[in-house]
């Protein structure tokens, strides 16, 4: 990572009780990353070839993690993800799939496809946030994330 560089965290869900729900976890956690929003799959695909830091080095730097919801409108999550992980550039990018569904088909194609998390997402907003608290104490304390 370059010196001084906080990457962002791109979070891909169309929801926006969801997403708000997020920024509500992560703003509580007191986390230097900047939450970066797509709604659906198109948005999130331009977003990450513009944001290529190989590509576009005056750019955001890209995206640290990226937090995926399966059922999007247009380009769903499966196809974002399968994008994702087999682009050269991106596919060392971790993708963590946030979603509703708990279909084994789903949780089986996904990590085929890359995924390198797959968690349901809690129906509560108390689990919600202790979830994220350990998906971040996870991938930025614990982990070793490619340098950018």
């Amino acid at each position: 990572m370059r010196e001084g560089v906080v990457q962002p965290i791109l979070v891909i869900e169309d929801s926006d009780e969801d997403y708000e729900a997020t920024v509500r976890a992560f703003r509580k956690l007191q986390v230097d990353h900047r939450l970066i929003r797509c709604v659906d799959g198109d948005d999130a695909l331009n977003f990450l070839y513009t944001q290529d830091a190989q590509n576009n080095p005056e750019r955001l730097s890209r995206p640290a993690i990226i937090i995926l919801d399966l059922n999007l409108p247009d380009i769903d999550g499966r196809e974002v993800l399968r994008q994702i992980k087999t682009d050269t550039n991106l596919k060392d990018i971790p993708v963590i799939i946030l979603t509703t569904s708990s279909n084994p088909l789903d949780i089986q194609s996904c990590y085929q496809d890359g995924a390198n998390t797959y968690i349901q997402k809690p129906l509560n907003l108390r689990n919600f946030y202790h979830m994220i608290d350990i998906l971040y104490t996870y991938w930025f304390k614990v982990t070793k994330l490619p340098e950018i």
